[in-house]
Order: structure tokens, then C-alpha cells, then sequence
């Protein structure tokens, strides 16, 4: 009796075999890249992993379904449809938008039917997630080396940088995938079983991409406004693990924060400020605003008092003429084309002096009726103060009739021409340039 029960089995088992079945995957989510197919109608006493010849597969948008007889890729299907598993014709090959990789990689990994009309022993349909996978983040636990060249300013240092970002990709050659990563897998494979490995691959990536990026003269701090560049830079570096090996395309990439230690960063941009200062006329610019400052802060000098922290200042702007005037030598030896002159108010090529009137400030170029370095108004050429404050030629006040004081000696510093607003109140030295008033410095 067991016998003919066993026989009963087998005969009601091959006869299920023979249905046609329908298989059919709903929409792969972003989590499943791969899931085992499973006919609908599949008979209850037919024998698992059989395709009964005739079978429909019917395939959606944004999935690849791969057919493996006996452990071989025999067909591939990559267009939305319906189709017929027909052991007796040539595979399908209908790779659709995937290119011609798929068709390549059947060529090298797939085998034609031998089955004739007869079924194998294990037969299987998987399918394939080909949709764009988003929102994969990653981010730098450590520093990577970055590059830092600045053309403008003759910059060339390595530094570090941290950064963090997300990527998208798409599974674009399934037989690849299939045969290196998830052969036979008894259910579905799941896109976090890989992504944790591409995470730590596209970071190791990014230093041969931040190489190309840098060697394309792109700033750290610009990388973010340059995705493509930086998604062809990864493309390249990680072709022989994505593309070659698992048939996965980097899709997109969006760098977001690109993070330079503090001390690089403030590094760089001291050397960008201080390049700046290459130009005659910047230096010129910078000692301006400096004089002017300081001669505010001299202003307010409680300490030592005005007159000192004014002479101090000039002793320190005769230093940087001094300096200046090594420049212009150095200049002049180059020869008449490069000869130039860095004087307080700007830069005279080929030796000509500007004309204008000298300030007790340094500036010496000076045209109109005010200082263009620190805006005090010009000087009277000769003349004395009166107590209301007019400067007057005469021997009565121009403004309210004093005359002028009998024997007020007349002062003008015989080094820097310098005079004292107020004849009856000389200081002892000369606040512009530090040199002791005396009988040297009465105007005649």
C-alpha cells in the first residue's frame, strides 16, 4: 500500500508540475533590492522551484527579473510587461534602460535552455529593485587630507577636512549583483545588508576625490556648489567595487558642510590677507587706516599724553618711509618700465612726484583743502592765531579786530615745517616730528 500511495504522490506531484503559473512582484520598497518570486497560483501539491514551461512573468516599472535554471542565469527581462517562460526559444534578453552591461554580463554568466520542453529540477524567478535608492547618508569620524591651492596668492599646503553629505544610487546590471553578492538567496536581500559597507567606501573614496577636486582648483569652501564634479570624482574611484563587481551606479551625491580645523582656517586666511598687501596701492590703502586710527588713539592718550604718543607716532612712520624708501630703490634697480614709487597717498610710476601739500600726519601728496590721509584741513602758509582762533597776515585780527600781540615771536619747525596754531602756547618739541623748539624755529 505504500508503495501505490507513493506512486499516487509522484503521479498528482508531475501533473501539478504542469500548471501555469503567474508570477508577479509587487513595488520593491527602498529596503529590498532583490526578492524571490512566487507564482500566485501555484498549486498546492506542485513541487517548489518549478516553472511549469508556459509560465507568465509579469514584470513592473523600476524592477529587472532574471530567471536561474539549476543554479545558472538563463533569462533576463528588464521591461515593464507581461511574458511567457518558453523553454524551447532563446532567451528573452530584454535588458531595457539598463545599457548594454546586462546584455554583456548575460553573455559572460548566462547559459541557452537544454531542457528542451522539459523542466529542470530547480528553477527560479528573482527580482530586482532598479529604482533610484535615496537619502543614504555618511559623514568623516576622521579628518580626510585635503588640498588647499590658492593660484592667486601662490598657495600650496595639505590640510584636513571633515565633511558629511548623502548619496543615491541605482542597481544598474542585476546579473553582476546576482552572481557576486545575492546568489540563491532563499527569500530577498535587503539594501541595509550592503549600504553599511558603501557607506564606509564612498568615505574612503573621498580622498582620491578630494585629490581631483583640489587639482581642478576648487576651494574647500566651494566644494559644496560643486556636486557633479565631486560625483564623477567618487564615480571614478569607486567604479571597480560598485559598478565592476556589484552592478550598482552612483547616482547622485550632495556634499553638505565641509569643516577645516580652526587653525588651518584661520591660517589660510591670514596668508590671503597678508597677500593682499603685494599691492602698492592696498599697503597705502592699510597705512591710511592705520595712521588714522593712531592718531585717534594718540588723541586719547591719557598716560604719556598727546604730544608724546604723536611723537612716537612719527618716529614710526619715519621708520616705515625709511622702509619704503629701500622699496623704492629696490624698484628703481629693476629698471625704468618697473620703476615705482610707494609713497603715503599712492603710487607714482616712473619717478614723477605728485605735487600737493605735506600733513603733520605724513601724508605728502595732498592737492585739496583737506588731508586725504587723516582729513585735518590745510595749513596757513604764514600768519598768527588769534585768541578767537582766525589765522591772520595782518597786525589786527581779520575777524574781531585784537591786534596782534607786541613781540609774539612767529614758530615754525625748521625740520618738518610744523606751526603752532597758538603763538603764545609753543610745546617744547615739535608733536610731528619730535625736534626741540628754539631760536632755530622763530620765523623771521
Amino acid at each position: 500500500m505504500g508503495i501505490i500511495a507513493a506512486a499516487k504522490d509522484s503521479i498528482s506531484g508531475l501533473l501539478a508540475d504542469q500548471w501555469r503559473e503567474y508570477f508577479y512582484c509587487d513595488s520593491l520598497p527602498d529596503g529590498v533590492l532583490m526578492r524571490k518570486g512566487t507564482p500566485r497560483n501555484k498549486n498546492n501539491k506542485g513541487n517548489d522551484n518549478i516553472i511549469s514551461n508556459g509560465s507568465i512573468i509579469a514584470v513592473n516599472e523600476g524592477q529587472c527579473a532574471i530567471i536561474v535554471d539549476q543554479g545558472a542565469i538563463v533569462d533576463v527581462i528588464a521591461q515593464a510587461g507581461e511574458f511567457v517562460y518558453d523553454t524551447s526559444t532563446e532567451p528573452t534578453l530584454l535588458y531595457g534602460d539598463l545599457g548594454e552591461n546586462i546584455k554583456k554580463s548575460f553573455e559572460t554568466f548566462g547559459r541557452r535552455f537544454t531542457f528542451g520542453g522539459d523542466t529542470g529540477k530547480d528553477q527560479r524567478v528573482y527580482f530586482f529593485n532598479t529604482k533610484i535608492i535615496l537619502n543614504n547618508l555618511f559623514g568623516t569620524k576622521n579628518p580626510v587630507p585635503f588640498r588647499v591651492v590658492d593660484m592667486n596668492i601662490g598657495l600650496d599646503i595639505d590640510t584636513s577636512v571633515k565633511c558629511n553629505g548623502e548619496y543615491s544610487f541605482r542597481l544598474v546590471d542585476p546579473i553582476l549583483f546576482y552572481k557576486n553578492i545575492a546568489a540563491n538567496v532563499a527569500d530577498e536581500y535587503k539594501t541595509q545588508e550592503l549600504t553599511d559597507r558603501m557607506r564606509a567606501e564612498i568615505v574612503d573614496a573621498l580622498r582620491p576625490a578630494f585629490g581631483k577636486i583640489s587639482d581642478m582648483g576648487i576651494r574647500y569652501s566651494q566644494i559644496t556648489n560643486h556636486n557633479d564634479e565631486m560625483k564623477q570624482a567618487l564615480s571614478d574611484a569607486l567604479k571597480g567595487i560598485w559598478l565592476d563587481e556589484r552592478g550598482i551606479e552612483l547616482h547622485t551625491v550632495k556634499i553638505g558642510d565641509v569643516i577645516l580645523s580652526k587653525e588651518d582656517e584661520q591660517m589660510i586666511k591670514d596668508l590671503q590677507k597678508t597677500a593682499v598687501y603685494r599691492s602698492a596701492d592696498m599697503r597705502a590703502a592699510n597705512l591710511n587706516v592705520a595712521t588714522g586710527q593712531a592718531m585717534v588713539d594718540a588723541a586719547n592718550n591719557t598716560a604719556t599724553g598727546p604730544m608724546f604718543a604723536f611723537a612716537g607716532m612719527n618716529m614710526a612712520g619715519a621708520a616705515g618711509m625709511a622702509a619704503n624708501a629701500g622699496n623704492e630703490a629696490a624698484a628703481n634697480a629693476m629698471g625704468p618700465a618697473q620703476n615705482h614709487y610707494t609713497v603715503g597717498g599712492g603710487a607714482v610710476a616712473g619717478g614723477a612726484a605728485k605735487a600737493g601739500w605735506k600733513c603733520e600726519c605724513g601724508q605728502d601728496d595732498n592737492t585739496g583743502k583737506f588731508c586725504a590721509g587723516c582729513g585735518k584741513p590745510k595749513p596757513s602758509d604764514a600768519g598768527w592765531t588769534c585768541s578767537c582762533g582766525t589765522v591772520n597776515q595782518g597786525k589786527f585780527c581779520q575777524n574781531c579786530g585784537s591786534p596782534k600781540p607786541a613781540g609774539a615771536p612767529m614758530y615754525k619747525c625748521d625740520k618738518c615745517g610744523w606751526e603752532p596754531e597758538d603763538p603764545m602756547n609753543v610745546p617744547k618739541f615739535c608733536p610731528n616730528c619730535g625736534d626741540v623748539f628754539d631760536e632755530n624755529d622763530i620765523k623771521k
